[in-house]
């Protein structure tokens, strides 16, 4: 794990759910709790629960597939990360992105806490644009 978390928590859902693997385990950290709690709540995840592990608290997600007819799976998730450490993106309301014409979703950070890019337009704020997830 490296000094950006909430990119090293995208790469760790991102390969589980390339590789095909219906759980993965993630360090729990409130930025990480709140991206979960909106992966959950828009339907990218199905269950979210907390796990302990000599005094350590993790996460773990059960990802959500596509079935098609031969049984097979495909990834459901599409993750991007946009602000990095070593460059900050800002977007106030009105230019916050539209992904795939309103089916994905952008998280922000802002001044009232982490939220989805339609709450932000409501709410009128702009903030931090964390991640794009499609």
């Amino acid at each position: 794990m490296g000094k950006d978390t909430i990119a090293d928590i995208i790469t760790l859902i991102r390969n589980a759910d390339m590789s095909g693997k219906r759980t993965v385990q993630i360090p729990l950290t409130n930025i990480i709790e709140n991206i979960v709690k909106i992966l959950l709540r828009e339907g990218f995840v199905e269950n979210v629960r907390k796990h302990q592990e000599n005094d350590k608290y993790f996460l773990v997600l059960t990802l959500r597939y596509r079935r098609n007819r031969k049984g097979s799976s495909k990834t459901f998730l599409h993750l991007k990360r946009i602000s990095t450490p070593g460059l900050r993106i800002y977007s106030n309301y009105q230019r916050i992105p539209r992904i795939l014409g309103g089916m994905g979703i952008v998280i922000l950070s802002t001044s009232r806490g982490i939220i989805t890019d339609r709450e932000a337009r409501l709410e009128r704020i702009g903030g931090e644009v964390l991640c794009y997830i499609w």
